[in-house]
């Protein structure tokens, strides 16, 4: 009622005794609740001011901390059929162990005694360059034979040379003497004649000293004939030097035109014996490849390639192995506005898929099922889903991770930063800002210093 009347019925009606006005006009007392929801308002003003612990959360999944002990794909490096398996799927195998035969499918590789015709190619070629080696080194005797013939061949005409350039000098003497000798002659015959003319030598004298006279003037002509003679025998010494120098250089040219073909032959058969020496080589690993063998100890997961008969590419997946021993880690990401915050060597809190948990990310220390662990790298490139990867190993601070987890199962992690009160917590988380910027404590101590 609205009680806007000047004569109210609730002051001159009795209205008690009724049940719906005992349930309207009831007073009720709040005083416990009332108590509560102060002790909570008191309660919640206090818990403003407790520590929050910021952290940065991402999720990943679990991986090992070397790459040479993560699961891996056997591929053969040559292209084959299948033509028997030596293990199944869940198999342990250690290094070494054959896994598959495969057989050949390229017609060049077809001969089954490919290794061993090569082989002998090879002696043959070597037998080639042996011969090669021996005709070089006749020619080399022979160009030295010729030499030495040359250098006495040329000995001898340089002193044939010498002997006619001597000849010469001798003739030259001789002829000089003959001109005297007529000079002599014809002074004599003149004064003969002259006396005979006087009376005083008889004509027998004058055709005496005629006679005198004329064979002086013919071994001048003699002489004469000689020195020519001599000269020639210069010039023909001259010219035989030149004749053996020339002769026994085409021949020397000659044989050492056919040593250096010999040594080229002989290259050629040593370049052929090394590219036969390669092909025997890679025939030799070639069949061993043949073998598909696990590269390290571990166990099958998965036959890529089956049956019997299949035929396949190189480089192409045949199985799969997981190896037996490994360390664990955790592989994250992180958002790129929070790759700052996450240093080398920082604590990280590690939430296992599938092992029972209670998490509180503000207050590590009140979590449980939780582990530790630290970073041990952090990528510098972005991945393909937009976030920066980072490594986790296992904290030996911490206790040590379960051993049920396996590699490749989910993990929740939560990288632990600065420590505020919780109230700027909830205001900075309604506000959409970053975490604090966190420096690591030897970090922070170094740039001090």
């Amino acid at each position: 009622m609205l009680n806007i009347s000047n004569n109210p019925l609730n002051k001159t009606v009795h209205l008690t005794g009724f049940k719906s006005t005992d349930k309207v006009f009831h007073q009720r007392h709040y005083k416990h609740f009332n108590r509560f929801l102060l002790g909570s308002a008191i309660f919640g003003f206090i818990v403003l001011f407790l520590p929050w612990t910021q952290n940065i959360r991402g999720k990943g999944f679990l991986t090992t901390l070397t790459p040479d002990q993560r699961p891996q794909t056997i591929q053969s490096p040559i292209p084959g059929r299948i033509e028997k398996w030596y293990v199944k799927e869940g198999d342990f195998v250690q290094k070494g162990d054959t896994i598959l035969f495969i057989s050949e499918v390229k017609n060049e590789y077809f001969d089954p005694q490919l290794v061993e015709r090569t082989g002998k190619q090879i002696k043959a070629k070597e037998m080639s360059v042996e011969s090669y080696q021996g005709k070089v080194k006749a020619l080399n005797n022979q160009i030295g034979a010729l030499a030495n013939e040359r250098r006495l061949k040329l000995e001898q005409a340089k002193n044939k040379l010498m002997q006619s350039r001597l000849k010469v000098q001798s003739d030259s003497i001789d002829l000089e003497a003959a001109k005297t000798n007529i000079t002599i002659a014809d002074r004599q015959f003149n004064r003969t004649t002259q006396l005979e003319q006087e009376g005083l030598k008889a004509v027998t004298d004058v055709e005496e000293k005629r006679l005198k006279l004329q064979e002086t003037q013919a071994k001048l002509i003699s002489q004469e004939n000689k020195l020519l003679a001599a000269r020639n025998e210069v010039l023909n010494a001259e010219m035989e030097i030149n004749r053996v120098q020339a002769e026994y250089t085409d021949k020397i040219s000659k044989a050492q035109s056919d040593m250096y073909t010999a040594q080229s032959s002989q290259f050629d058969s040593e370049a052929q014996v090394t590219k036969l020496e390669n092909e025997y080589t890679n025939y030799e690993m070639r069949n061993d490849m043949y073998y598909i063998r696990a590269p390290q100890s571990g166990y099958i997961n998965k036959a890529l390639q089956g049956g019997i008969g299949e035929t396949f590419k190189e480089g192409d997946q045949l199985v799969g192995i997981m190896p037996a021993i490994y360390d664990m880690a955790v592989e994250t990401f992180v958002e790129p506005l929070d790759l700052p915050l996450v240093h080398i060597g920082e604590k990280v809190r590690i939430q296992f898929d599938g092992w029972p948990a209670i998490v509180f990310s503000g207050w590590p220390n009140a979590s449980y099922g939780t582990f530790g662990g630290k970073v041990v790298a952090v990528e510098t490139f972005i991945s393909d889903n937009g976030k920066y990867r980072v490594l986790l190993a296992p904290d030996s601070d911490e206790q040590p991770w379960p051993a049920a987890i396996r590699v490749g199962s989910g993990a929740n992690t939560i990288a632990l930063l600065e420590d505020v009160p919780i109230w700027y917590e909830l205001w900075r988380q309604l506000n959409g800002f970053p975490p604090n910027y966190y420096q690591p404590a030897k970090e922070t101590a170094q740039a001090k210093k």
